[in-house]
Parts: C-alpha cells; sequence; structure tokens
C-alpha cells in the first residue's frame, strides 16, 4: 500500500491525536489481542489489521518518530529521517524521484545492485509465567538460501546463464523519446544482463531453495501480547551482496486460568465464605513467586483488595516490579440443608442494624431519597 493509501494511524489505533503514551499503550494493547492471528487463524483481514496496528504503535509510541509523523505524515517515517534539505538520498521525496527518473535516463542500474533479503514474522506464543520472568526459545524459522547445485545462478550443472539478446548485458534497453535518449530496464532479463537457457533442476531457475534454521529467541522479562523483538540479519538471506533482512518475532501469551494482568500488576480474585469474611482467617493464595499466607481480618467485604508489592510482574526493559493483587470474593452458600438453613434464619432472628452497617446506611439513604 503506498503511503498516500495509508490509514491515519491514529485512526489505526484509534485514539485522538492528542493521546497520551498510556492512552496508545492501552488501545494498542486491546486491538492486538483482538485481532491476533492465533485468535483469527485464516481471516486475511485480521492478519493485515494486526500487521497495520503494530506498525501504528511503532511509530506513535516512539516520540521522535511521533513528532515526525504529525508534522509530515506518513512521509516523515517511511525510509528513515530527512536529509539537510531538498530531495537528497536521506528526503523521503528522493525516493519517489529517483523511482520516476533512475529508470528513464539509467540512473539506476539494477542488475548492478545487491538485493536485500526479505523480513520474516515468526508468532511466538508462550506462558503467563514466561512473559513475566523471561525465557529462551528455539524457534524453527524457513527461509530462502543460495542453491548449491549451481551456486546461485539458476543454471543447470555444466552450463551457465547467457549474455541477454536483448541487452546484449547491459541490463536496460536504450531507444528514442523525443529529444532524449531513454533507457529502461531490460523487460527479457528483469536488468540482469544475463538469461537462464537450462534452469538448475534444484531451484527451477531461481537459484535459491527453501531451507530452515534453529535459533534461539531470547525473550525479556515483562512482555505482553503484541510486543514484537526484532531480531536483525536473521530474515531471508541477500542476493548479490545484499544483507540478509531482519526476523521479527511477534509475542502471544496464553491466558493463565487464575491471574490476569493489568499493566505490570498482577490481579487474583480469591473466594472466600460468610464465616472467613465475618470472623476473619488466614488463607493461602498463589502469587508469581509461589504461594504466600494472607490475612484476611474479620468483617472482610467481597470486593475488598489486597495489595502485595512488589509480586507483581517486571517492568520490561526496566526496574522494579508491579504489584499482587488479591481481591477477596465472599461466596454465597447454595444448596443449604435444614439445618443449614435454621442456623442462618436465627442468625438473621438475633442479627442487630450494627452487624450490617452498610445495609443500614442504604437504606437510610433510600428513605431520605423518598420521603
Amino acid at each position: 500500500m503506498a503511503n498516500g493509501d495509508k490509514q491515519d494511524y491514529y485512526e489505526t489505533l484509534e485514539v485522538n491525536r492528542n493521546a497520551s503514551d498510556a492512552e496508545i499503550k492501552k488501545a494498542y494493547r486491546r486491538l492486538a489481542v483482538k485481532f491476533h492471528p492465533d485468535k483469527n487463524q485464516g481471516d486475511k483481514e485480521a492478519e493485515e489489521r494486526f500487521k497495520e496496528i503494530g506498525e501504528a504503535y511503532e511509530v506513535l509510541s516512539d516520540a521522535e518518530k511521533r513528532a515526525r509523523y504529525d508534522q509530515f505524515g506518513h512521509a516523515g517515517v517511511s525510509g528513515g529521517g530527512f536529509s539537510s534539505g531538498g530531495f537528497g538520498a536521506g528526503s523521503p521525496f528522493g525516493d519517489i524521484f529517483g523511482d520516476i527518473f533512475g529508470d528513464v535516463f539509467g540512473a539506476r542500474p539494477r542488475g548492478s545492485r545487491g538485493r536485500r533479503g526479505d523480513d520474516l514474522q515468526y508468532n511466538l506464543e508462550i506462558s503467563f509465567e514466561e512473559a513475566a520472568f523471561g525465557v529462551e526459545k528455539k524457534i524453527d524459522i524457513p527461509y530462502a538460501k543460495r542453491c548449491t547445485t549451481c551456486n546461485g545462478s539458476g543454471a543447470k550443472e555444466g552450463t551457465e546463464p547467457k549474455t541477454c539478446p536483448t541487452c546484449r548485458g547491459a541490463g536496460q534497453v536504450r531507444f528514442q523519446q523525443g529529444f532524449f535518449s531513454v533507457s529502461k530496464t531490460c523487460s527479457h532479463c528483469n536488468g540482469e544482463g544475463r538469461v537462464v537457457e537450462t534452469p538448475c533442476p534444484a531451484c527451477r531457475g531461481t537459484g535459491s531453495v527453501r531451507d530452515k534454521k534453529t535459533i534461539s529467541v531470547k525473550v525479556p522479562p515483562g512482555v505482553e501480547t503484541g510486543i514484537r523483538l526484532k531480531l536483525s540479519g536473521e530474515g531471508g538471506q541477500g542476493t548479490k551482496g545484499g544483507t540478509n533482512g531482519d526476523l521479527y518475532v511477534v509475542i502471544s501469551v496464553r491466558e493463565h486460568p487464575i491471574f490476569r494482568r493489568e499493566d505490570n500488576d498482577v490481579i487474583c480474585e480469591i473466594p472466600i465464605s460468610i464465616s472467613q469474611a465475618a470472623l476473619g482467617c488466614e488463607i493461602e493464595v498463589p502469587t508469581l513467586d509461589g504461594r504466600v499466607n494472607l490475612r484476611i481480618p474479620e468483617g472482610t467485604q467481597s470486593g475488598t483488595i489486597f495489595r502485595m508489592r512488589g509480586k507483581g510482574v517486571p517492568a520490561l526493559q526496566g526496574y522494579g516490579r508491579g504489584d499482587h493483587l488479591v481481591i477477596a470474593k465472599v461466596e454465597t452458600p447454595t444448596n443449604l440443608n435444614q439445618k443449614q438453613r435454621d442456623l442462618l434464619e436465627e442468625f438473621a432472628r438475633i442479627s442487630g442494624e450494627d452487624a450490617t452497617p452498610m445495609r443500614k446506611n442504604f437504606f437510610s439513604k433510600m428513605m431520605d431519597l423518598f420521603s
């Protein structure tokens, strides 16, 4: 998609242009989970949306890139930075004009340039604990490598590529256009200057074959779903001396059966009985560091939050950890037998308003409202 056709990055993340960094991060996390390929298998539209969201976040989460984007739009963040002025090599406009005039006047003979390898993407699913504390994973990456049968020439063993008869090895053809002598890339050899008459059976004339390599990925502590890890030079192999592409590892964190995460805090809801809430008790609760004893004071209400500082998720590329929050959920008993029912009815009969101050306060306010 051309830059002019791209959706506005703020619209992509569904935020206002004056959104804070925290709002941008929150929007990205929500959309990344919604459109993640693992949740939308086979949905090309969702896959494309996921890529657009990642691209938008990569720009808007970086203060310098965001400032350039706000001033110059997509042209300000495509292809690096600006030159000191004009349409030089560092300018995004330089590439535009180079594409138009480079072929016409023969400024960029394509056959003489190395081609950079393709960037690759790998979706890596890890557990909640692995995301919290980091992990090293071995992954198998498919890629195109130089064909050893023909040494990358594309020609069958014992033969060699022939000089292109159309451009005579120049990679370009010239013709007269008005007052100008115009050069265009040779369509017969695609600018290579040579053609393969007898293709190599191993690579079918392409000069490369599919293979796979095993690499190690170090996932840092504190990652979340949607985080992209860049491994420079681990992508597709370059040709004609071109550099290798990069590998982008996109993280997907599996849901935990007990914990959930908000920023760097871990939240866990613990059910307790009415008697435990009323009389107080000591319970054992799970944390990322193992089981910990927690004192529940008497009179604890449902929804009360107990904070264990420093037992949450480590900060990504930072210092310290979040907190572990335990939310007490008072469970109302069900399937009572007759004796249990009688005891509860007796308790209700002898209980005064002092035993339920919240209820007393609520009904007092309701009476004032309707009086």
